[in-house]
């Protein structure tokens, strides 16, 4: 449900108060809020981002299949038993024609609906300029300031576009199964090096053993990240084994962070990203808001595709027109 169209801006304080103690009803209006970019969202984050900083977010990514979403279910009873709050985003799959997002994530999570320290939200593209990364990134900072303790960010797949978005947790779950494909030759080298923890899911499989020799010998070749070296932790995770193992990777990792000495520069590289997402998008949408409308935008796309005029020049041109060249 969206939030009223009237003086949004004027109702920002009384929001902001909403969500600051933790009103599911509000926090779902804000998350509709941002998703559709509407008028407000940005006042609202500017009002709340004072008051981020304190969530530990997990994002947990790997092949349709391994098992994540029951891992994140698991995940998030733990840190519930542990009386942690927890915010759940769950990326999910857009269609190109409706935006919608499939809610199967929500629906294997459905015990923990009547939770009030659980907050579940599926996540789709809906065209958002910036990205999808841009988007769960700001969602992540509407939960961090409701007082989520943990946030859980769960996307479909290991395609370029999650990797961007598990750029924005503290801490990489890559979750992997025994018997999928190539098994560890197959993984992409970008995937390798954003994962912090490496969680071989379904280990009850035939081949768990062999798997994580290969997963061992992989990653002695990937360089450690600012002096922690990848964990692997097997699970089953319809049956919550290894998860308390897990949790406990996930604290150590959380605490080398706390004492790295690199961590200022980990923040700094962090909001450099998240800057340069933000700049990109602002400047699209002032170029072609300003600058040609959709219809001419659409004309310079035909005539690229029928090379009556390079990209570079057409997109110099629509900056021209934007009085950004």
């Amino acid at each position: 449900m969206s939030a009223p169209p009237e003086n949004i801006a004027n109702r920002v304080g009384d929001w902001v108060a909403q969500i600051l103690a933790g009103h599911p009803l509000a926090l779902s209006r804000a998350v509709t809020l941002i998703e559709n970019r509407e008028p407000g969202a940005e006042e609202l984050l500017k009002a709340l981002f004072p008051h981020t900083g304190r969530a530990f977010r997990i994002g947990i990514t790997g092949s349709p299949g391994t098992g994540k979403s029951t891992l994140v279910d698991c995940l998030a009873t733990h840190f519930r038993a542990a009386d942690k709050t927890v915010g759940i985003i769950a990326v999910d799959p857009s269609s190109p024609f409706t935006g919608g997002a499939i809610l199967g994530d929500r629906i294997r999570m459905l015990r923990h609906a009547e939770d009030q320290g659980t907050f579940i939200r599926s996540m789709a593209t809906r065209g958002y300029l910036g990205g999808l990364a841009q988007a769960t990134g700001d969602v992540s900072l509407l939960l961090d300031a409701a007082g989520k303790d943990v946030i859980l960010i769960e996307t479909v797949g290991v395609g370029q576009g999650e990797i961007e978005v598990v750029r924005l947790a503290d801490c990489t779950l890559v979750v992997l199964t025994p018997g999928m494909g190539d098994d560890v030759q197959s993984l992409k080298a970008g995937l390798m090096e954003i994962g912090d923890i490496f969680v071989i899911n379904k280990s009850d499989r035939e081949g768990a053993d062999q798997f994580e020799q290969q997963l061992l010998a992989v990653l002695g070749l990937v360089s450690d990240h600012e002096g922690w070296t990848p964990a692997i932790v097997r699970t089953i995770a319809t049956q919550d084994q290894g998860t308390d193992e897990l949790i406990a990777q996930i604290a150590q990792f959380q605490e080398h962070l706390q004492t790295d000495r690199e961590r200022c520069s980990r923040e700094r590289d962090y909001w450099r990203e998240w800057l340069l997402r933000l700049l990109q998008a602002r400047v699209a949408e002032k170029a072609l808001g300003k600058g040609i409308g959709e219809a001419e935008f659409d004309r310079l796309a035909s005539d690229v595709a029928a090379r009556k005029i390079d990209p570079y020049s057409a997109v110099n041109e629509i900056l021209a027109r934007a009085g950004l060249s």
